[in-house]
């Protein structure tokens, strides 16, 4: 079984909503962390302060091909038709894994046999 980081960086106002897909797309543990984004173009606000808000780092252990429909998911709620985005989702190849939970592992291995 391969395994796959994927890596939410997304408002922190729709932290919660992220959260929540990717539970209902098949994520298990979320590790949560704060950020601050610096855009290439900052944005001036009362007497010239800039501030380019908060953002939330969402960091998920998943196997591989769940990390893309999760990809997807929450791509899908950081990326409106109407809208630019606002996040960022990537997933990255993961070669080592040690202390991930029993209950975890027999999850996605369940995921595979109901998607093949």
């Amino acid at each position: 079984m391969k395994f796959s980081v994927l890596v939410a960086i997304v408002p922190e106002d729709q932290e919660q909503e992220c959260i929540d897909t990717a539970r209902e797309t098949g994520a298990g543990g979320i590790t949560v962390m704060s950020g601050r984004g610096i855009s290439n173009t900052a944005k001036k606000t009362f007497f010239g302060f800039t501030y380019d808000g908060s953002q939330s780092v969402l960091l998920m252990v998943l196997e591989k091909s769940l990390s893309l429909q999760v990809l997807k998911a929450i791509q899908r709620l950081l990326m409106p038709a109407e809208h630019d985005s606002q996040g960022l989702v990537f997933t990255l190849p993961l070669e080592h894994l040690g202390g991930i939970d029993v209950s975890q592992f027999q999850k996605f291995e369940q995921h595979l046999k109901d998607n093949l």
